[in-house]
């Protein structure tokens, strides 16, 4: 059994360096590339050799690393995270001024997130900013990361039905204060701009940047709570506890293989990261898109396999989707399913669905459990309750591009889409165990 205040710190440490999808990617990049992976730069390169290890990114936000084996490729053992958390956009020249003693900024919803939990919270603003440089654009990160904003509540004095229910505006009641500016005779200064702010942050002039993507995100840092510190709290536990721990467990598995000189099994080990799950996928660099299919094209071309063996490798091939699940909630028993009731730190969660938009089956289904048996791995199920319609997630939209077997997994977790959830501290070294077996 792992060390779980080591795994959980880890966790956090991942989490915190990751206030958006692109820097949950260029965390990814970094731990891949101090395993000895390289970076591909093109999904059209051929240079690929057995035994290599390589990474792809697309659109900075979206990552897809693979480990060739030396011998004979004979399947895919593919998992798959995502990237992204519903959070705030912040819109082009956001500035708004409110009778010349603020400056609020100009948002829109990004995801299906519980808007109240964004109020009353210490919020900064994180991205990728697009610069000139004499060699043409270029792509930068930036996180502004200090207390910067803040989306201020109605007093209750002002709505004295708000505990009544509220229906929030987000064009009025979720824009950030920003800044202050000075009163009468208090001196003139320059208004202050978040394209300011970003270039003085990353060293550079202001009129050098031609555009950004930047949201806003929650500062508060990760912890454990519980009577015996059972529980862990943080920011985008949806999805990053699983982009996490499909990591750990994939570099884990790595590690060992080359420790222990385990035979070698035919097997690519690919782990996905995707951006924009929580808008439905639908993007060049999303589950939805041809990006998992190219990778594997460029591995088969690389490799020189095409036709009949190419479709013989994929039909033994295998995706896991993992994306976080919902815990049965101690306030609530009543919105789970009758029967199918995960908890947190109860490991494992299968989910099912009739229409398929989870799509795990039988098949799917035997095989991990088989492989959580293996692991010493508890293992649990999810359903929705047959008169609450669900989401879907990454497995049915990935294998609707690339036809394999496939079954989506999570974590059980209360509070998804918050901008704070809780989750199990136990589960996130459930999930490495698993992986690591799997990819083994």
């Amino acid at each position: 059994m792992l060390d779980t205040q080591k795994v959980t710190q880890e966790l956090f440490d991942y989490i915190d360096a990751s206030p958006t999808a692109f820097h949950a990617a260029e965390q990814a990049a970094k731990r891949l590339e101090a395993a000895g992976y390289r970076k591909v730069e093109k999904e059209t390169e051929t240079r690929i050799e057995a035994g290599g290890r390589y990474y792809m990114t697309r659109n900075d936000s979206s990552l897809i690393a693979f480990r060739i084996p030396g011998g004979e490729l004979r399947r895919f053992r593919i998992a798959a995270a995502h990237s992204d958390s519903p959070s705030f956009k912040i819109k082009e020249t956001p500035e708004m001024d409110v009778e010349g003693r603020y400056v609020k900024l100009n948002t829109e919803g990004y995801g299906g997130m519980i808007q109240s939990t964004w109020l009353d919270r210490p919020l900064s603003v994180a991205g990728r900013v697009i610069t000139e440089t004499a060699e043409g654009p270029r792509s930068r990160l930036v996180n502004l990361d200090r207390d910067l904003c803040v989306i201020p509540n109605v007093a209750i004095h002002f709505n004295r039905e708000i505990n009544k229910g509220y229906a929030y505006n987000p064009q009025v009641d979720l824009l950030p204060l920003f800044a202050g500016k000075a009163g009468k005779g208090e001196g003139e200064e320059k208004p202050e701009t978040l394209t300011g702010l970003c270039a003085r942050s990353l060293g550079i002039d202001e009129e050098s940047i031609l555009a950004s993507d930047l949201f806003l995100y929650n500062r508060e840092k990760g912890r454990r709570m519980g009577a015996r510190g059972e529980f862990i709290g943080s920011p985008r536990l949806d999805d990053l506890q699983c982009a996490f721990g499909v990591l750990t467990g994939f570099l884990q598995a790595d590690r060992e293989a080359e420790e222990e000189g385990k035979e070698e099994t035919g097997c690519c080990a690919v782990y996905a990261l995707f951006d924009n799950e929580e808008i439905g996928s639908g993007t060049r660099q999303g589950a939805d898109s041809t990006f998992l299919s190219d990778v594997l094209e460029c591995i088969c071309g690389g490799l020189g396999i095409g036709g009949a063996k190419k479709r013989d490798i994929l039909s033994e091939s295998f995706l896991l989707s993992a994306d976080n699940a919902h815990g049965v909630h101690p306030n609530h028993p009543e919105k789970s399913d009758p029967t199918s009731r995960p908890y947190l730190n109860g490991g494992i969660v299968l989910k099912f669905q009739g229409s398929q938009k989870y799509t795990t089956d039988a098949w799917s289904a035997a095989l991990v459990r088989s492989l959580c048996r293996q692991a010493g791995v508890p293992c649990q199920n999810f359903a929705n309750r047959a008169d609450i319609a669900g989401g879907s997630t990454l497995g049915n939209i990935s294998s609707a591009h690339v036809s394999i077997p496939a079954a989506d997994i999570g974590l059980a977790q209360l509070s998804m889409h918050s901008a704070f959830e809780t989750a199990g501290a136990l589960d996130t070294g459930y999930l490495i165990e698993l992986c690591g077996k799997y990819f083994a």
